[in-house]
This record gives structure tokens, sequence and C-alpha cells, in this order.
């Protein structure tokens, strides 16, 4: 291994994901086009890491470019309207086709058992089954789509039993009918549906498409459903984008917390976009997640691992536990889906109309995104908002920073009575103070 500590540290860094996924269930849903490019060993090896965690994970596969090959193959035109298969007779035998050679191509991929791979003693059972009922979508806009449906129930009181006891449950983009009908579903609909009615915890997409971007050109990194609806009727995605887009909104508008999606081109995508903090996809939420708010006792356990790092290195003054749980009224935090990445606190010092802010951390990974302004604009609010005229901060390796942002140098003279006589003359820190 080139580099054990940096492996160290990215083995400590995605702990909080592992704690948070144990026990959640996650649908994982892909188009046929990975399949058809060779992804799905890699892919199956990253949801056996998945169900390895305590995960417990639903997928379901999609099949459009295996159809489209055996309709070439019996020389039978497909059609669509509006971006879906209209499925007449002979599209629905090759939807069969399609469906049952996947199954055994990814059940193959699950059941590798290779030495030196994710998959080793893994021992991975796949169960599916009769779990979609479905129903015709009928005419639309005068096009009849035939034997084309839309889910109308997913088996949850069957699948939940199967998670529990460490299975892995597969969804075909076909249902059933009451009668015995079959029904061509889209793979979209499928997952969507499985997820609301699993309350999953999460919805992912492997996509074929790129990253999204805005009208702008912009990435999108992280939309609420609500942004996400407008981004949709901006008109500037491409239609396949919208449609993965406008599925997860409606998982997240009907109880879904989160739905990714993400390029299946990037080796390991939706493990990177599961355990890294800015993920390499676009993340969908029925809420932000982000929240600036001032700590509580729960949060002590993030703002010490925040602060550990710089008392170790001489940056920041060592502060026992017990100091920051007697102190964590003074500190506001940002969290980010469940996790600390930036904190600071604010003492009073009322006779002089002074604050002092310390403390100010931010999470090394996400340095540069503008926390640390959003921050100091937060303690700078709350200071004016206690009556306070003048805010300063002590350093000894940030000066810059806050000059940048309107503090000037002064000196130890400078500070309320009571902070001049705690003064670590050892450190001497420099002093900056801002005028409110």
């Amino acid at each position: 291994m080139d580099n054990p500590l940096q492996f160290v540290q990215w083995l400590r860094s995605v702990a909080p994901y592992i704690h948070a996924f144990r026990g959640k269930t996650f649908v994982v849903a892909f188009p046929g086009e990975l399949v058809t490019a060779g992804a799905l060993p890699v892919l199956a090896h990253d949801l056996s890491l998945l169900h390895a965690l305590g995960i417990r994970v639903v997928i379901v596969h999609g099949s459009r470019p295996q159809v489209e090959e055996q309709l070439a193959l019996r020389n039978v035109q497909p059609h669509y309207h509006n971006g879906i298969r209209i499925t007449d007779a002979a599209a629905m035998e090759c939807a069969k086709e399609a469906a049952g050679e996947l199954r055994l191509d990814i059940e193959g991929a699950f059941s590798q058992g290779l030495p030196n791979t994710p998959m080793a003693h893994a021992e991975i059972s796949i169960i599916s089954g009769n779990f979609v009922t479905a129903r015709p979508v009928g005419i639309i806009d005068g096009v009849d789509l035939q034997l084309t449906g839309v889910t109308r129930k997913i088996a949850y009181e069957t699948i939940h039993p199967i998670l529990n006891a460490g299975g892995l449950v597969m969804l075909s983009p076909l249902g059933f009918s009451p009668t015995g009908e079959v029904f061509n579903l889209t793979m979209e609909d499928v997952a969507m549906s499985a997820a609301i009615a699993l309350r999953a915890d999460k919805l992912i997409f492997i996509t074929e498409t790129p990253l999204m971007c805005d009208a702008t050109g912009a990435e999108i990194r992280e939309v609420s459903a609500h942004q996400a609806r407008a981004i949709i009727e901006s008109g500037c995605l491409p239609p396949d984008a919208a449609f993965y887009l406008e599925h997860a909104i409606q998982a997240c508008m009907k109880g879904v917390p989160r739905a990714h999606i993400v390029p299946y081109a990037m080796d390991g995508s939706a493990l990177l976009e599961l355990f890294t903090h800015d993920g390499v996809g676009t993340m969908i939420s029925s809420e932000r997640l982000e929240t600036l708010r001032d700590a509580d006792i729960d949060d002590v356990g993030g703002i010490i691992k925040l602060i550990e790092p710089l008392e170790a290195d001489g940056t920041l003054v060592k502060r026992g536990r017990e100091l920051i749980e007697r102190e964590i009224g003074y500190f506001s935090v940002i969290e980010h889906d469940g996790v600390i990445f930036a904190c600071a606190a604010l003492y009073p010092f009322p006779e002089e109309k002074m604050a002092e802010m310390a403390c100010l951390i931010v999470n090394p990974e996400v340095q540069g995104q503008g926390d640390g302004e959003r921050m100091l604009s937060h303690m700078e609010s709350r200071a004016r908002a206690a009556g306070f005229r003048k805010l300063f901060v002590l350093t000894t390796r940030t000066a810059h920073w806050f000059l940048k942002r309107g503090f000037v140098l002064a000196g130890v003279e400078d500070l309320p009575k009571n902070r001049k006589h705690m003064y670590n003359w050892q450190r001497r820190s420099q002093v900056l103070i801002k005028n409110l």
C-alpha cells in the first residue's frame, strides 16, 4: 500500500456513513445500457459491499437495448409514443426474453465468489418473483399503448421479510395484473414505486446519462424536489435525464428522503456518491439538507472530531469534552445530512459590548465552498442581535483570512478586561477586531 495513512484517514471519514446506512433500505435501479456496456460485474461488486455493510438492497433493472436487440432479430420495428414503448404482442415476447436473459446475467454476477474481489465469501441470495402488480397505461393522446403498463402495487409485505433475512430482491420491468396479464413497464416507474412502497431511505438511479447541468451549464449536485421541478420546467435537460429526474422528484414528494442520479461511466460511482461528501452525481432531497443552527448537547462528539486535528497541531488551544459540554450554548454548527461540517463559538463580553468568535473550523473536505463565510456571517448576526458592537478573534495562523473579511489588527490592550486577563502570552495570538 503506497499511503497507509491516507487509507486510514479515508476509512475514518466513511465511518459516519456506515453507521448511518446500516439497516437502511436502498432501491438501486439501472438501465439495460449498463449491462450492454459491461459494467454489471463492477456494479455487483459495489452492491455486494453495501449488502455486507448491513444495507438492505433492492435492485431494479431496465431492458430497453435488450428488447431492441430481440426485436431486430425478429425484424420487428419498434414503436414509441413520447419516449414510451408501445408494446404489442411481438414486443411483449421480446420483453419477456430480455427480462429472462437479464435475470440470469444478474444472478450470475452476484454469484461470483472470486478471491480478492468484494464478492469473496459474499454468498448473496437474490430473490425475484411476482412482486409487481400492474395495470395498462391505456390510450394517451389517441394512441393505444397496448401492453405497456404502469405499476399499481409493490408486494412490500412479501419483500420486507426477504430483506430482513439478508436476501437481495430483484425486480424486473414487468408487472402482472390480477387476471394474469403481463405488462411491460419502465424501470424508472418500478423503481420509484418500490422505493415509495418499501419506505426506502434512498432511491438510486445508476444511469447512462452524464451528470446533469442547469440552463447556465453549472453542474447540478444537490437540489430539493421543488428546485428540481423548476429545472425540469426550464426545459434545459435532455429527455432521458428529465425522465430520471421526474421519477426521483415523485419519490421524494411521496416520502423517500433522498434520491440520487449517478452516471455509471465512472468506476465505483455508486460508492463515491454514497460515501463522499460531494458525491459524483445529483442528489434530490425532500428538504434542504444543510442547516446552520445553534448547537446542542448531541453535537459535542461532532465538534470534538472537528477540533482534535487542530488541537494536535497547535492551531487551537486544547479543550476537554467537559468544557465543550459546559459551553455548548455558545456554539453554532453547520450540519449536512446528519454530519457536523463546521462550527464556531461566540463568547459575550457585555460590559464592553464586545463578543469573541472562537473555534471557527470547517472540515478540510469542504473548505473553499463558502461555509467559513456563512458561519462568520451567522456569528456577526448573532452578535448584533445580542447588542454587541464589536467582534474580535484571536488567531496564530489565519489572520490573513480575517483581514480579507473586514477585521483589523489590534493589540491585547484592546481586548475586554476579563479577556485580557486570560490572554495566553506563550501563544502570542494576534488580535483582530471588526466593528459591527
